[in-house]
């Protein structure tokens, strides 16, 4: 099984800066997309980023030109540089992969941004 482990996750004041890490480990197969979700309490999963192979990137339009997805130096490592923090970031940030090739769906446990003011 894959196991992805999320960090860096606090709590931060608005207009401060956070990063987040995740790493997948495990029977990891060839051709995954990586990419962060994330779930404010009453409200439903929304897409922050997506990084595919090739390196093309998605943003979720709440976020986009605040945040930044990355890949990491070891394989299947992503990161999240986040910027200019609003009281509306706050939520639990989840971790996702994809293996394309059998189309299945790997999940972090979730790591808690709170910003505060």
């Amino acid at each position: 099984q894959v196991q992805l482990v999320e960090s860096g996750g606090g709590l931060v004041q608005t207009g401060g800066s956070l990063r987040l890490s995740c790493s997948a480990s495990g029977s990891i197969f060839s051709r995954n997309v990586m990419g962060w979700y994330r779930q404010a309490p009453g409200n439903e999963r929304e897409l922050v980023a997506v990084i595919f192979t090739g390196g093309v990137k998605k943003y979720g339009d709440s976020v986009q030109g605040r945040f930044t997805i990355s890949k990491g130096s070891a394989e299947n490592t992503v990161n999240l540089q986040m910027n200019s923090l609003e009281a509306d970031d706050t939520a639990v940030y989840y971790c996702n992969l994809r293996n394309l090739r059998e189309n299945v769906d790997y999940w972090g446990q979730g790591t808690q941004v709170t910003v505060s003011s």
